[in-house]
């Protein structure tokens, strides 16, 4: 009997990073940026949930984290704290410059009130909060920023 239990307990270990990659699903971000003169552009791309509440990071681009308070709504969520973004930086984005994300996200979270959100700052320019704000759904979306995001776009 202590066998089958150990078996089992085995099994089920080995099977519960399969079920937890089972339930989430690749979800690629396109992002381009306007036309604007000055230097590249801090992005801070981010989940809340239903209620606005910052849940986690997706990307963060711009790497000196100096800047990071430029990002107000990301910075004032909990998101700048280096161990919930580590590994998920990259560089500033140019004007008319694309980046394209890929991220691993739970399916619980589509159609359940979720938002893909970006703050965008430039040195010595304006910094926009939460300039994109884009429901999570099971359909591809995309929205138009207010600042410097020209639009970002989501497909699985």
């Amino acid at each position: 009997m202590n066998k089958t239990l150990i078996s089992l307990a085995l099994a089920g270990a080995t099977a519960a990073p399969l079920l937890a990659h089972a339930q989430s699903q690749p979800l690629t971000l396109d992002v381009t940026l306007k036309e604007y003169s000055g230097k590249g552009a801090y992005l801070a791309i981010y989940l809340t949930d239903a209620d606005g509440q910052y849940q986690k990071t997706l990307w963060v681009a711009g790497k000196k984290a100096k800047y990071y308070r430029h990002l107000r709504d990301w910075t004032g969520g909990g998101g700048a704290q280096r161990a919930e973004f580590d590994g998920l930086t990259g560089a500033s984005v140019g004007s008319g410059e694309d980046l394209t994300v890929e991220v691993e996200l739970e399916q619980a979270l589509l159609d359940a009130g979720y938002e893909i959100r970006i703050d965008s700052a430039v040195e010595d320019k304006r910094d926009n909060r939460a300039e994109v704000r884009l429901p999570l759904t099971r359909e591809p979306g995309e929205a138009s920023g207010s600042g410097y995001v020209d639009r970002v776009s989501y497909r699985f």
